[in-house]
């Protein structure tokens, strides 16, 4: 009985940390990834649609990403897009593709990323935390209900224990495994 709550945590648990590492891909780290553009959304006839699904995302050379749009006449709009996001690259055109320069990150940038990617992993780790308590809170109300017994309960908590430990290790590591890769020049 108790198994089914902690088996449910471990899933949510689980979720977090992929959330986390697709928040991580999305931050630049001075190569052209194609992920940094996946939150840009451009205005599509009225419609604000992502940025990936109006062409094609292409990385030729480390430091250069090119954006093939199937609607040409949308590149005034795309480029408006990537100025007023936050991924601080200006995009050029040829009337055909749009390229940006991925620039080399400066000291103080790699530090204010490292600071953004401490700050988005102490996020997920606070919902972590928040899915053991939901979980421990139903363990609790369990025993209160006679559903399970109070070793049952100690038992399951233990468990839950170890689930949560283990997801907060994985963000730990994402965010070591991230900041690494921002310094490194």
């Amino acid at each position: 009985m108790y198994k089914e709550v902690i088996a449910t945590a471990k899933e949510k648990m689980g979720k977090t940390c992929a959330v986390l590492q697709k928040e991580l891909a999305t931050l630049r780290a001075g190569r052209a990834n194609p992920q940094i553009l996946d939150k840009i959304t451009v205005d599509y006839y009225g419609t604000p649609t992502p940025l990936n699904q109006l062409g094609n995302i292409s990385s030729p050379e480390p430091r250069m990403l090119v954006i093939s749009l199937w609607e040409t006449k949308m590149i005034p709009q795309v480029e408006k897009a990537i100025l007023t996001s936050d991924i601080g690259i200006n995009p050029s055109n040829d009337g055909k593709v749009i390229r940006l320069m991925v620039p080399e990150l400066n000291e103080e940038r790699r530090k204010e990323l490292c600071k953004q990617v401490r700050k988005t992993v102490e996020e997920a780790k606070v919902a972590i935390r928040s899915i053991r308590r939901d979980a421990m809170d139903q363990l609790k109300k369990m025993k209160k209900d006679s559903k399970i017994t109070e070793d049952e309960q100690k038992t399951a908590e233990a468990d839950l224990q170890k689930v949560h430990d283990a997801a907060i290790k994985d963000a730990d590591k994402m965010c070591a495994d991230k900041e690494k890769e921002i310094m490194s020049v």
